[in-house]
Formats: C-alpha cells, sequence, structure tokens
C-alpha cells in the first residue's frame, strides 16, 4: 500500500534579525531529521518533495541523502505568509497563530488567510495523492500541513488538530486518501 507522509520540519533557531524562511535547524532539529532518516517506514520511500524555505529543505535533504534521492522543491507548499508582521515573540505569536486557525476567513494582522493557504497547498500537492510504486514524503510545515490534514479528513480548519510540536508528520493511504493516523513524532517508531 502506498503512502504519502506529510512531515514537518524539526527544530529550528528562531532569530528575530534573520527572515522567517531563512531560519535553520537548530542541532536538536538536525539530530530529530537524522533519527528520521534512520526510521524503518524510511526505506519504502521513492520521492522527497520539500518546501522552499531553508528548515523544510534541510530536513528534506537529510532524508533524501540517506535515500539517495533528489529533493523536489515546491514553492506553493511554503508556510503561511506572515511577512506582514515578521518575527513575533513567542506569545505573540501563538496568539496571532490561535487567531488564524480560529477565522481561517479573514487575514489576522496581514497574515496569508488560513482558507487560502489551505487551498494553495492542497492544489500544490494534490497531484501526489495518486498510487506510484513508492511511498512519498512532504516535508513542509506545521501550519500549512495542518491545514491540509483538515481538508483530507474532512474537517473544518482548526487548531485542535495542529501538530503538537515541531518534527510531526501523518501519512495518508495514496489508494483511498484516507488519513491513517494522526501526527506522531519523526523520530519515533
Amino acid at each position: 500500500m502506498p503512502v504519502l507522509r506529510y512531515i514537518t520540519h524539526p527544530d529550528v533557531v528562531p532569530d528575530p534579525d534573520v527572515l522567517v524562511p531563512e531560519w535553520r535547524l537548530s542541532p536538536t532539529g538536525v539530530a530529530r531529521a537524522r533519527a528520521m532518516a534512520a526510521q524503518p517506514w524510511v526505506e519504502a520511500t521513492g520521492r522527497v518533495v520539500s518546501s522552499p524555505e531553508n528548515k523544510a529543505r534541510a530536513a528534506a535533504a537529510i532524508l533524501a541523502e540517506r535515500l539517495h534521492l533528489v529533493v523536489e522543491v515546491r514553492p506553493d507548499t511554503g508556510e503561511i505568509d506572515r511577512s506582514s508582521t515578521g518575527y513575533l515573540p513567542a506569545e505573540e505569536h501563538e496568539a496571532h497563530a490561535d487567531r488564524f486557525f480560529a477565522l481561517p476567513d479573514v487575514s489576522t494582522g496581514g497574515w496569508e488567510r488560513a482558507a487560502d493557504a489551505q487551498e494553495r497547498v492542497h492544489a500544490a500537492l494534490a497531484d501526489l495523492l495518486v498510487p506510484g510504486e513508492a511511498d512519498v514524503a512532504v516535508v513542509g510545515h506545521g501550519a500549512v500541513g495542518t491545514l491540509w490534514y483538515c481538508r483530507l479528513t474532512g474537517q473544518p480548519i482548526d487548531r485542535r488538530h495542529d501538530q503538537p510540536g515541531q518534527g510531526h508528520y501523518f501519512t495518508v493511504d495514496l489508494v483511498t486518501r484516507e488519513v491513517l493516523h494522526p501526527w506522531r513524532p519523526i523520530d519515533a517508531d
């Protein structure tokens, strides 16, 4: 049974002086990505797709290197556009994120609307929802991953479906297009 795994980048180094898309994986994030690449489920992966941001591409590169594959970067799979606010301290960011999910048809502080981001990521990945000879890994971001999870499971956009932290994945059966499980940590069986 071929599957698609939507994987969120692991831990990053937040830096208020660097644009968010340019943030890098932290040493912990690199270690977790390497632990992910050693998981038994990785062996069946025959395609690695990534969003364009540094942190996602770095995690995808670790996975692809393990499998001797080339990472396919898809620009429209990027994280939500929150350039209007740029870096926000953690507490303020979480408040914005809460509003983003609670009001999907409204822009929060100039951020991309959740409804628009959901449609964007779905359109950018829909062609991957077909059975192939190997599993597909998509490395991206938690918010757009959660939006896509909601779309694939037929549930309204709601933050209660959000990943419990960076570095998680969910799996989609490519024959039935059914989500097989909610978020799981990338570095645990």
